[in-house]
């Protein structure tokens, strides 16, 4: 009997917390499942030895009771309600699927009946929903519940009005982008958020699946961070970092799920219906926009500011989100919210416009558009300088990274002198978390010869120099690409972190000492005898080459030899065989370019 009722109660609760949809899609199932489970209580109760328990008049009464409901319960069926309630649901997915949009009275009453009758329980059914698609097996049923998700999203818009998280919810939000840094390791190298399904490619680079996976679905046979060609695509999970991260997530109480709802729900196979009522949701919310603007009224900007957030919200969500509402124009709406104006009057539209537009950028087509459409460069340039709160700028910073990720795009948004110093800026101003995101799209430019020029003018050298002590990683490895393509006046300028990157050759990660040694190779080869003692008078530097030479990776090993070799030609006093071409003075001469190289006094000025 304990069994039985532990099986009731566990389906009462399924059918009270769970998705409303998918119980009204699966009532028969459900009735059936009821029935069976009181014809089993009932039966229990027929042989149950009551008068030999010894039990009380009220507890008689109540089993009694408990009877006569299971008896009476074997005879009820199906009420004809909830069936035409399900009718009335298939007929509108079916017309969706058809292209024909909803009758507002009819979705209203539908939504009526389930007693969803607010923003917010739109929003919990639709978590309900995307739970479901866990719980299910089969394709053709996962599919089923995303045409059900778009419905209820598309519903949540027309009957009850865009709206924005709670203040609480928002506070926390910023918080937790602010405040809590992902380590380096746990971030993925594409999107920059924090792995839940990490994989690692032909390459060995690790990145999360849904990123990468998306990546090589637009068609890339390269791996993003390190240009190689892939020699198969395959994509093998990485164990040991997922269970790393769990345990950071629950030191950090940040909810860790393996995979991702997104990446669920991307995993189906997205239907006509879900397609077109993610397009439905789209085009209403844009024109919204269109017909609305913005307006001086405190109604008007918030109204603007909640409909912005839900296509915000609507752009995270998948890649066919992402197509529909660029589409539907909404790129070219959101280039006027981006204006030094606006985030000074309404910084949380600003907000909200800009991480639209990052999240649009995801996918490669809206890449195109981004480039292409008049006034979003220089938009996002604009945030990114002179945003109205860090994440804004961020945010921005993002987008410039996600841009870079075509490299036909990297020599034109290097061109921008505003993109190049904002980020720059940012990297050396900025709080941690937006440090990481303009650091990411710096690493990305300095893959261009001519941009690395641009980012040398913009004081990018100084700028890895100001922050080695505490992101040396990332500082090192910009610092590293930025002297390889820069020339001379590269070496030049960062002559001044030489002594900083024999700290990093001594104390840093494996990664960031293989970077430093390759940097300082590259550094003396093209600088000559003045980098070269400078490097000589750090205290100790031989035995820390050696150390490098012992433990380091293979390309640390490698690099640390050449080093000594260059250290010890210098002390020989055999200045020609490793470098480009130096003299020993306190000038380099190149073909075309004469650089002086920062003296302690030049320095003190």
């Amino acid at each position: 009997m304990y069994i039985v009722l532990h099986r009731i109660k566990k389906l009462i609760e399924d059918c009270s917390n769970g998705s409303k949809f998918s119980v009204l899609m699966q009532i028969e199932t459900v009735a059936d499942n009821f029935n069976k489970l009181t014809g089993e209580l009932s039966t229990l109760l027929d042989v149950f030895p009551i008068h030999e328990m010894n039990l009380n008049d009220d507890v008689l009464e109540l089993i009694v009771l408990i009877r006569k409901q299971c008896s009476e319960s074997k005879k009820n069926k199906l009420g004809e309600e909830q069936i035409n309630l399900r009718n009335d649901v298939v007929f509108v997915l079916e017309g969706i699927k058809r292209e024909i949009v909803p009758n507002e009275e009819k979705l209203a009453s539908i939504f009526e009946k389930l007693e969803i009758r607010d923003s917010s329980s739109c929003r919990s059914e639709i978590e309900n929903l995307q739970e479901e698609i866990q719980n299910r097996n089969e394709e053709q049923s996962k599919s089923e519940i995303v045409a059900l998700i778009g419905l209820v999203r598309y519903a949540k818009c027309v009957l009850f009005g865009a709206s924005t998280p709670s203040s609480r919810n928002e506070t926390l939000r910023r918080n937790q982008s602010l405040e809590i840094v992902v380590p380096a390791d746990y971030r993925c190298p594409i999107s920059l958020e924090l792995m839940r399904d990490p994989v690692v490619v032909a390459t060995g680079q690790t990145y999360d699946r849904g990123s990468i996976k998306l990546w090589m679905d637009s068609g890339h046979n390269t791996c993003p961070k390190t240009g190689q060609t892939l020699a198969h695509t395959d994509l093998i999970p990485n164990h040991a970092l997922r269970n790393m991260i769990a345990l950071w997530c629950k030191e950090q109480r940040i909810p860790f799920e393996g995979e991702t709802v997104t990446v669920k729900v991307n995993g189906c196979v997205m239907n006509k219906t879900a397609l077109e009522a993610t397009r439905m949701t789209a085009t209403f919310l844009v024109n919204k926009l269109t017909n609305g603007g913005l307006v001086s009224e405190s109604c008007g900007i918030e109204e603007t500011n909640a409909v912005v957030y839900e296509l915000r919200v609507l752009a995270k969500t998948d890649s066919e989100s992402r197509a529909c509402i660029a589409e539907a124009g909404a790129i070219e709406i959101l280039v006027r919210f981006l204006s030094y104006e606006v985030g000074l009057q309404h910084p949380s539209l600003q907000v909200n416009a800009v991480t639209t537009i990052l999240n649009l950028s995801i996918l490669e087509a809206n890449k195109t558009r981004i480039m292409e459409i008049d006034g979003v460069l220089n938009g996002v340039a604009e945030v990114l300088r002179s945003g109205a709160t860090w994440e804004a700028k961020a945010n921005a910073a993002a987008t410039v990274f996600s841009l870079t990720g075509v490299v036909a795009f990297r020599k034109r948004l290097g061109r921008k002198t505003r993109v190049v110093s904002g980020l720059v800026e940012l990297a050396k101003c900025g709080p941690e978390g937006a440090k990481r995101d303009a650091l990411a799209a710096i690493l990305n430019l300095a893959a261009d010869r001519e941009t690395v020029a641009r980012l040398v003018e913009s004081g990018a050298v100084e700028m890895t120099a100001g922050i080695m002590a505490v992101m040396p990683e990332e500082a090192v490895t910009i610092l590293e690409a930025v002297v390889k393509r820069g020339g001379l006046v590269a070496v030049a300028a960062a002559f001044v972190g030489i002594k900083k990157l024999g700290t990093v050759l001594r104390e840093g990660s494996e990664r960031a000492r293989e970077s430093a040694a390759a940097t300082l190779v590259t550094m003396c080869r093209k600088g000559g005898s003045e980098i070269v003692a400078e490097l000589a008078g750090i205290h100790g530097v031989e035995r820390v080459i050696w150390e490098l030479m012992a433990v380091g990776s293979v390309r640390g090993r490698r690099k640390a030899a050449t080093l000594l070799r260059i250290l010890r030609r210098w002390a020989a006093g055999l200045d020609g065989g490793e470098t480009e071409g130096f003299t020993s003075t306190n000038t380099f001469v190149s073909t075309s370019t004469t650089v002086v190289v920062p003296t302690p006094t030049s320095l003190a000025q």
